[in-house]
């Protein structure tokens, strides 16, 4: 494998890790077995801690293809506990306002969802990566900051009920680059007459990439470790 003129890997995101930790750990390996020190390592769309899931890395010249990996449809399976809002809109922070579920009914779900397909208009997340004048939203709103972000337009292709009870329901959403399971979560509720909150997450496709295709990040090492690696003679990775 050729690291250097770029290889691309599927990696199933394990659970807490961040992409960065993702990143990290196949940079490192790399670093190690080509006995240099610089390496271009990256990946086509974030993934918060808390899912799991389909991830790209790109190493060396292909990480010129990330913005095009990155664009590719997403689809999630995604658990979304009601009755119960977070300020993230997951299980990173506690729940700060509980609500009434008696009348949320399948069938409303069901027509709920539906309002959700086509192009809709979504808040980011105050928890999110976005920038305020240059900083990370997350960040501001860690330090108890206000966070104003603006909304934007996503497009949901599909969106399919798996599962229900009044207090959760599982759902399959395929989406447009940059749309967050989480603030979703938080939509459904508020349009359940209720509240919401994200509690799993797996991204299950990034474009043409399925989870199938992916290997766990153990696996991954262990292929990194063993490969036959192929450096050019003219790079300083050699020796």
């Amino acid at each position: 494998m050729n690291f250097i003129d770029g290889e691309i890997l599927y990696v199933d995101k394990p659970l807490e890790w961040t992409s960065f930790n993702v990143v990290k750990r196949i940079r490192s390996i790399l670093l190690r077995r080509m006995h240099t020190k610089k390496l271009k390592v990256g990946h086509a769309g974030t993934l918060d801690p808390l899912a799991t899931g389909v991830m790209i890395i790109c190493t060396g010249k292909a990480t010129k293809h990330i913005d095009t990996l990155q664009a590719g449809v997403k689809e999630y399976i995604a658990t979304i506990a009601l009755g119960a809002t977070t300020p993230s809109y997951d299980l990173e922070t506690l729940i700060d306002a509980t609500y009434p579920t008696e009348h949320i009914t399948e069938e409303l779900v069901r027509e709920t969802l539906e309002k959700f397909k086509g192009r809709i208009e979504q808040v980011p997340p105050a928890f999110s990566a976005c920038k305020i004048d240059g900083h990370r939203a997350y960040k501001m709103a860690r330090r108890g900051e206000e966070v104003n972000l603006k909304p934007k337009i996503l497009v949901i292709d599909e969106i399919e009920l798996l599962d229900y009870s009044q207090q959760s329901i599982t759902i399959r959403v395929v989406c447009s680059k940059g749309t967050y399971i989480r603030a979703l979560a938080r939509d459904i509720g508020a349009a359940l007459g209720s509240g919401g909150h994200l509690t799993a997450l797996r991204r299950t496709r990034v474009g043409n990439v399925d989870i199938k295709d992916c290997l766990s990040i153990d696996a991954i090492a262990q292929l990194l470790s063993e490969c036959p690696i192929e450096i050019p003679e003219q790079h300083p990775a050699i020796g």
